[in-house]
């Protein structure tokens, strides 16, 4: 066989696969639209009357890397640039108007009907929204996706898949550059090139997935990388789909198979702690089956009747919904939370459900004819470039035209009678507070950095204080004296003893000591942890971590050594107290056990203060009559904040004109830093004298 033949042969199969491609394009899949409507419609009704995830979401994504992967395959068969720059002005040019308005309207919204205290995270979802990285905020602030409680949600959390779905139409044309640079060099066909490609992404994402998933749920959830691979099986799906060649009757099987299994994912599988891992290829698969059935080959004939769920996908009512479903996701998170804000519920009963649905929808259509489709056809097809680039350059103004000067305005006023007040915050020091409006802000503001609320040292763990295991390290933290000081004390807990370390850092400071602090959320040094999700990663964590505390053997380590409930007296001393101090007993390590705060499963005291509403409660309410861990005293230095949190036993929001709390159930780091005395005081002199 000759050269020649090799090529005549490579030629007239890649004629077929450019001509096969056309044809998907040029024949309008209906049905596609149709299964955009159902995955869009299966999100709103779980978002808004289950509260549970459907997959609709991972549709969404694995649709939209399918239309890309066959544009940008057409154009390497036929031979013609890639034009990545003009195409993802074009994209962008397409996503962001409708938005921009949704973002701007719900900000807007967000500053007239949500509380003080939530704007500064509606800042800067706002900033990462806009900026298509949200996801990667919500990862990292540890956001419980699957959280019941709707009316705790960010109204902009929604943003996170559409920031994911930005970012890979920045990645996948990068893709085919290095795919048309090998076609090039190499003379392979760009499918057969491309497949290789996205069978690595989805096999290479897909593993990294389960392994995330396994150990980081919340965070992997948000990671683009974990979601890589839905988007690679919508690019190899597309490159398939001129091959397969199926009898009717199994593709309409396959079809009805596919759309049966995706509007029951939801219901059974509890994705709480499975997604998006391998649970998440249920969905996936489903859409694809669908997609499959309604691919007809060349000579069944457009006129053959089609047995498959095309036929119901394709009427005018489904496409209707499929029309509008972008702005339909993008309306319909807002409406819900803010509704349910204002309605001060966490789930939407039947009758406000079909409310917030049917607004969203008529909003939805609103938006599609007055937004999306003017730019859409006056755009064309692709649109110039720079008037691409002045829509997107106009969304991003109107947005900052909303965000900016609220922003400013709140932090620039704070910051400036915060300094005029400064002497009247005395804290633990002062008079229990009252929440009349005295002229004095109250601190922390709301926009205040993230410092002023959550306690954090100087830099992360090194040198012997720094652990080689990881779930270790991501949380150790360190003062920049902790390598010379003469003295080191060890922090250890939960989040709860990461804001009691506030105070202790107020005494290091004034002798002069060093201070580590090794914390994990949820996590504190009980023998069990039922609050925790999953709980094995507190045992693995908790293990660990007391053995690093051990290897740098402090003068001194600190934890909290009860647990209060909300809003109840059930105070118990920590289940496993007493091993954990025969563990520093013979390791001739002194303890400080630290009684826990007050807390609330329902109230947000931080709200109360920042809103100036009573919400003070008697300390019987929420601790034991005495100090349960009292039976260990003889082993530990016990330290008890009681009478200053709760000086004549009424527990109060707001003492010497600063915040108690910073939420439901933690203290706010400033408040603990003024706890610094009444700790000194406790420890007594034989434990502070050098």
């Amino acid at each position: 066989m000759t050269v020649d033949t090799h090529s005549r042969r490579a030629h007239r199969a890649a004629v077929a696969r450019t001509s096969a491609l056309q044809r998907q394009r040029q024949g309008h899949r209906s049905d596609i639209d149709g299964l955009r409507a159902v995955a869009i419609l299966l999100v709103v009704v779980y978002h808004v009357w289950i509260g549970r995830v459907s997959g609709g979401v991972d549709v969404f994504l694995m649709i939209s890397a399918f239309f890309l992967t066959g544009s940008f395959v057409r154009r390497m068969e036929a031979g013609k640039p890639l034009a990545i720059g003009a195409f993802l002005l074009s994209r962008f040019r397409r996503l962001m108007p409708a938005a921009a308005v949704v973002l701007a309207a719900t900000l807007g919204a967000c500053w007239l009907l949500l509380p003080q205290t939530s704007w500064p995270q509606l800042w800067k979802e706002g900033w990462a929204s806009l900026g298509y990285v949200q996801n990667w905020v919500l990862a990292n602030d540890g956001v419980d996706y699957y959280a019941h409680d709707s009316a705790l949600a960010s109204p902009l959390q929604h943003f996170w898949s559409l920031s994911v779905q930005g970012q890979v139409f920045v990645l996948w044309p990068l893709l085919f550059l290095v795919g048309a640079l090998i076609v090039r060099t190499t003379g392979r066909s760009a499918g057969g090139v491309m497949a290789v490609l996205f069978g690595v992404v989805f096999a290479g994402s897909l593993a990294f997935s389960v392994w995330e998933t396994a150990g980081q749920q919340t965070f992997a959830y948000f990671d683009t990388r974990a979601r890589l691979w839905e988007f690679a099986a919508g690019s190899l799906l597309a490159l398939a789909l001129p091959h397969v060649r199926l009898p009717r009757v199994l593709r309409a099987a396959l079809g009805w198979l596919g759309l049966f299994g995706l509007v029951v994912c939801g219901m059974v599988i509890d994705v709480r702690g499975g997604f998006p891992g391998y649970l998440a290829l249920w969905p996936i698969v489903s859409a694809a089956l669908v997609i499959v059935s309604g691919t007809r080959p060349d000579d069944e004939g457009s006129t053959s009747a089609d047995l498959g769920p095309g036929r119901i996908l394709a009427t005018r009512p489904v496409l209707a919904v499929g029309r509008d479903a972008y702005a339909l996701y993008l309306v319909h998170w807002p409406i819900l939370i803010l509704w349910l804000s204002w309605r001060g519920q966490t789930q939407a009963s039947a009758l406000d459900g079909a409310l917030i649905i049917a607004s969203s929808l008529v909003l939805a259509r609103v938006i599609t004819l007055w937004v999306e489709r003017p730019l859409r056809l006056r755009a064309g097809d692709g649109g110039v470039p720079w008037r691409n680039a002045a829509v997107i350059v106009c969304c991003i103004a109107l947005v900052t035209a909303v965000l900016a000067p609220w922003q400013w305005n709140v932090t620039s006023q704070a910051a400036a009678l915060q300094q005029a007040y400064k002497k009247a915050y005395t804290g633990a020091q002062g008079a229990p507070g009252t929440t009349e409006d005295d002229g004095i802000p109250i601190i922390p503001s709301v926009s205040g950095p993230e410092a002023e609320n959550w306690t954090e040292l100087d830099r992360a763990c090194s040198g012997r204080f720094a652990s080689d295991v990881d779930i270790v390290q991501e949380n150790c933290q360190q003062t920049s004296n902790a390598d010379s000081a003469s003295r080191v004390v060890v922090v250890m807990g939960n989040s709860h003893a990461q804001q009691m370390t506030s105070a202790v850092r107020a005494v290091a400071d004034r002798r002069g000591w060093g201070v580590v602090m090794i914390f994990r959320p949820w996590c504190s040094l009980a023998a069990d942890h039922p609050m925790a999700v999953p709980e094995h990663l507190c045992d693995e964590w908790q293990a660990a971590a007391l053995d690093h505390v051990l290897t740098i053997h402090p003068d001194a380590f600190f934890t909290i050594v009860t647990a209060a409930s909300a809003d109840s007296p059930d105070e118990e001393a920590i289940a496993g107290l007493g091993d954990l101090l025969d563990t520093f007993d013979a390791a001739a390590i002194p303890v400080v056990g630290v009684r826990d705060n007050p807390r609330s499963g329902e109230t947000n005291y931080y709200t109360c203060a920042i809103e100036r509403q009573f919400c003070d409660f008697p300390a019987e309410s929420a601790l034991a009559p005495e100090n349960p861990a009292a039976e260990y005293a003889d082993r530990m230095t016990l330290i008890d904040f009681t009478p200053w949190l709760c000086p004549d036993g009424t527990c109060h929001v707001v003492i010497g004109h600063i915040a108690v709390y910073l939420d439901m159930n933690h203290l706010s780091a400033q408040f603990a830093r003024t706890l610094g005395p009444a700790l000194e005081q406790q420890l007594g002199d034989d434990f502070l004298k050098p």
